[in-house]
């Protein structure tokens, strides 16, 4: 079965000191300089896509998390008078509320 994955192309343009940096990082390594570049190109990539995905809070913030979850401060003025219209309008039909629609 032949089955061919599209390719991107990606290029880079660098000085001749960082292109025989990471040549000899790639000869080092036994890949080829495209292999190498791809290889911690997606390492890096991984690893920013980790960090930026993942929330990270002391035991001082989950403490005040947990403790804002247990006890929801009241509502000021401004949420109660936009839940209030909120409400009427849905009550009216000019809102209407789908399950399920995770939106």
């Amino acid at each position: 079965m032949n089955t061919t994955e599209e390719r991107g192309r990606i290029t880079a343009r660098v000085s001749t000191s960082v292109a025989e940096k990471l040549q000899e990082a790639a000869d080092l390594t036994g890949a080829t300089l495209n292999q190498f570049l791809v290889q911690a190109a997606l390492k890096e990539a991984n690893r920013v896509i980790e960090r930026e995905h993942t929330i990270r809070y002391t035991r001082e913030d989950a403490a005040m998390l947990i403790n804002l979850l247990d006890s929801p401060p009241s509502p000021n003025p401004a949420l109660a008078k936009a839940f209030a219209q909120y409400k009427t309008k849905v009550e009216n039909g000019i809102l209407t509320i789908r399950a399920g629609s995770g939106t």
